[in-house]
């Protein structure tokens, strides 16, 4: 038998795969040319943050399917943690893609209004769930904000 971890670890590769290869070489070189703000001192670490935000959200979401698996309730609350996953991931391909951080910044705003509204939706479910997402809600102001500073460093990138 297949485990709801498996499935929902299962789908959480796959969209971080399937996205990340949007990712273009134009775009990833644009990227690499702009001035970061001088206190960015961990940007070698980003990657691992959100591995870690990730692997967070996708145990979040097996613990909310193991209290009710399969209701019309459940099932929502999965389209919800999976739209958060796509706005999340759209982040780097579609920035990349246009050029513009102001992009970055409404899609980085935009997980995060998610993601405060399924931490609300969660927390009747599982305090456990809930703190699962924390490292979200902690993570991704900083790394609009992040994007929001480097607008004012490349005004013409914004």
């Amino acid at each position: 038998m297949i485990k709801s971890w498996m499935v929902i670890g299962g789908v959480t590769l796959l969209l971080v795969f399937a996205l990340s290869s949007l990712t273009t070489t134009r775009g990833a070189q644009w990227f690499r040319r702009l001035q970061r703000p001088a206190w960015l001192t961990i940007e070698w670490a980003i990657p691992l943050i959100w591995t870690t935000i990730f692997i967070c959200g996708a145990w979040s979401a097996v613990m909310v399917w193991e209290r009710d698996p399969a209701s019309p309730q459940t099932w929502w609350r999965m389209a919800l943690y999976l739209l958060l996953e796509v706005v999340t991931l759209s982040y780097t391909p579609v920035m990349l893609w246009l050029r513009r951080l102001r992009v970055g910044v409404v899609i980085g705003a935009t997980g995060l209004l998610l993601a405060i509204f399924l931490t609300i939706i969660v927390w009747p479910i599982s305090g456990w769930a809930t703190l699962l997402l924390l490292p979200y809600l902690i993570w991704s102001p900083i790394g609009t904000y992040t994007t929001w500073a480097m607008i004012r460093l490349n005004p013409a990138d914004g």
